[in-house]
């Protein structure tokens, strides 16, 4: 599945004006805004977005490392945080030819 068409991966996601990557600080007004007039939690944030991302690329199977280069973080131990044991999982699962 296609996301960004043709575009490179170090184009922005969400544009400035002028045509550049959105600033944090701009871009936290923005989808508060959207998520408020979607009818969505007050707790919608960019930061929660950029959280949940991370997270469901985890829970699918993504390389952690692939996660990290992706989200930019400094080192794996901050993409550390996004590898939370689920409640039914078990490493078990994936052993067993079910």
């Amino acid at each position: 599945m296609e996301f960004k068409g043709q575009a490179l991966s170090t184009d922005a996601v969400f544009r400035s004006q002028k045509g550049g990557h959105l600033d944090r600080q701009n871009l936290h007004p923005i989808v508060k805004a959207i998520a408020q007039e979607a009818g969505l939690s007050e707790l919608v944030s960019a930061q929660w977005l950029r959280h949940a991302h991370g997270s469901h690329a985890i829970e699918r199977g993504t390389n952690p490392v692939l996660v990290k280069e992706t989200l930019g973080h400094a080192n794996l131990a901050i993409t550390d945080r996004y590898l939370k044991a689920r409640p039914n999982d078990s490493s078990a699962l994936n052993l067993m030819d079910l």
